[in-house]
């Protein structure tokens, strides 16, 4: 392994690019998801603190499309989320025009708090699409699906409680936009890129379902590894007892409600009205078997045994700002991957958890797909 520095970068890279490969096993699991939540912003806060990169002169205009995909994954999900759920799709410049043209499709997955029509500010697309396309990346689709739930956030996982938005992501979406759309429908030609709590959904789905993506890239992975319960807030059950309906969880502070949002997406009780949750403490003691249900969903515990999928990946990129609380959890699965002989690049770059990821998306992840997704 070969560390490349300089005064603002920070990148590790392994050899054969075409079959890059996720390094150590894990000494840690429990770290405080305070630091995850923390370094999450409010929306409008997460908005104004993204850099717009500067348009391309001559990039061409994309065609952007909203639509609704329903998911028999979601239905009948007890939190009452919607099973039709709002999808942004980016159409590149040529795709009117060359009409027997099929295209590669990277699917970029939402952080917590904030759904697909947030999301598509925070990176500024369809500008930084364009951007990428004008400078010189290979043209493909790109979809921005809504995961957004009762209590702000999926986790990309399935839940009774949330609905299976882990088979949402991996199959319906993906049946839906191939049958729609001019797509190439091989894996081979299908990306997944997500941030932050998107991060933490590609490294989940990226894990466990190699046989639908050819390449991926994390950036900003949140939740890899199990909250601290002494990080836990300390009015939390008062406040959630009070609740009537998921729905009410709206008036509760950002912390949480992102506890709320994990408890129903890895400790789901359908027997548990009226969220239909078990909380990881209960009288202020924490409950070790809830306990260990988070830490069942948390990657850096459980990568281990998906390997096999990993090394079917043709590229994967993680990345993370230096000033990010979220990059120590990112280098420990950047270094459990490598561990295995697996290649994968990662680079610590300048910024928050969200100053710069309008031009990582635009001049990073576009480009990495465009060279790594079979056209």
């Amino acid at each position: 392994m070969t560390d490349y520095r300089n005064t603002s970068t920070h990148s590790r890279h392994m050899p054969n690019p075409r079959r890059q490969r996720f390094s150590r096993s894990v000494r840690d699991f429990i770290t405080p998801l305070a630091l995850a939540l923390a370094t999450i912003p409010l929306p409008v806060q997460a908005q104004m603190a993204t850099q717009v990169p500067a348009p391309v002169p001559g990039a061409q205009p994309a065609m952007v499309e909203r639509i609704r995909v329903h998911s028999a994954a979601l239905e009948g999900n007890l939190e009452g989320d919607f099973a039709d759920r709002d999808v942004i799709v980016i159409l590149p410049p040529s795709y009117s025009r060359e009409l027997g043209r099929h295209y590669p499709v990277i699917y970029a997955l939402h952080g917590y708090s904030i759904g697909a029509e947030q999301w598509t500010h925070e990176i500024h697309v369809p500008q930084t699409v364009e951007g990428a396309f004008a400078k010189g990346t290979a043209e493909m689709i790109a979809v921005l699906p809504d995961s957004k739930t009762a209590h702000n956030g999926s986790m990309y996982s399935s839940s009774p409680t949330t609905g299976d938005f882990e088979t949402f992501i991996s199959r319906d979406l993906i049946s839906y936009i191939d049958s729609h759309y001019r797509t190439i429908a091989d894996r081979r030609s299908r990306g997944l890129v997500g941030h932050s709590m998107g991060g933490y959904g590609a490294t989940r789905i990226g894990l466990k379902h190699a046989d639908m993506f050819g390449a991926l890239y994390l950036m900003s992975p949140c939740c890899l590894s199990t909250r601290d319960p002494a990080s836990f807030e300390p009015d939390m059950e008062t406040k959630t007892a009070a609740l009537k309906s998921p729905a009410d969880s709206a008036t509760l502070p950002f912390g949480i409600r992102g506890a709320l949002a994990m408890a129903a997406a890895w400790s789901p009780n359908p027997k548990n009205p009226p969220l239909y949750l078990d909380l990881p403490v209960k009288d202020k003691a924490v409950r070790p078997d809830i306990m260990a249900k988070w830490m069942a969903n948390s990657p850096l515990a459980f990568a281990d045994q998906y390997i096999g999928n990993l090394r079917r990946y043709a590229a994967i990129a993680m990345d993370v700002g230096d000033q990010d609380g979220l990059k120590a959890d990112t280098e420990k699965l950047h270094d459990l991957i490598g561990s295995y002989g697996i290649a994968n690049s990662f680079e610590i770059y300048p910024g928050t958890h969200t100053s710069a990821v309008a031009d990582r998306f635009q001049n990073h992840v576009m480009p990495f797909f465009g060279k790594y997704l079979a056209h």
